[in-house]
């Protein structure tokens, strides 16, 4: 037996510190987002800028509203909620929603999706609607137009018919006023 030593050669040793290299890369990328200041929470939209997808949604059965209809967002600032009755944040919301409709200055239109009709008019019926026009998306096509990740989401509708500003996630009184209320406000002083 030879107690001869072997000198690791520089390619035994890039493939030691290959793994270590590759950590320290992505820590340092990971470090980079995490002290950008940028909002993580926050998904962004391809859709903001660009006209509302064209949508006619049939209404909500046994409710007296018209359904969501992408022609009505013409010259008023419209806000568009997606929610279903099967979601706990929509209802954890929903008394955020509640008081935006009392602000009369803007449109609160609904997108229901992938919702069974009895449940939906429980819901509201339970919870109160604040809602002047409900579309029901039985299948969640027109959600995928619309680029939902999932609900609850929150659209601002300028008077132009385009997508000012969306929100994803449940609205609170916190969000409504910081991040919601001054798109609104922003589009309400665009002109039509």
């Amino acid at each position: 037996m030879s107690s001869e030593t072997e000198t690791p050669t520089p390619r035994r040793r890039l493939i030691v510190l290959l793994p270590l290299l590759i950590f320290l890369g992505l820590a340092g990328l990971f470090l980079s987002q995490l002290l950008s200041g940028r909002d993580v929470s926050e998904v962004p939209s391809a859709l903001i800028g660009l006209p509302a997808p064209q949508t006619n949604l049939p209404p909500l059965e046994g409710l007296n509203l018209p359904g969501l209809d992408s022609k009505a967002f013409a010259g008023r600032v419209t806000l568009v909620n997606v929610f279903a009755s099967w979601c706990a944040p929509c209802r954890e919301e929903h008394p955020v929603l509640l008081a935006l409709s009392q602000d009369k200055r803007f449109t609160m239109a609904a997108l229901n999706y992938k919702d069974q009709p009895e449940n939906a008019r429980r819901f509201l019926g339970d919870l109160g609607n604040p809602f002047q026009a409900i579309g029901v998306d039985e299948a969640g096509r027109t959600a995928i137009d619309w680029g939902v990740y999932g609900v609850p989401e929150t659209f601002v509708i300028g008077k132009d018919g385009k997508i000012a500003y969306k929100h994803v996630g449940p609205l609170t009184p916190g969000t409504a006023r910081d991040l919601l209320l001054p798109q609104i406000d922003k589009a309400l002083a665009v002109p039509g």
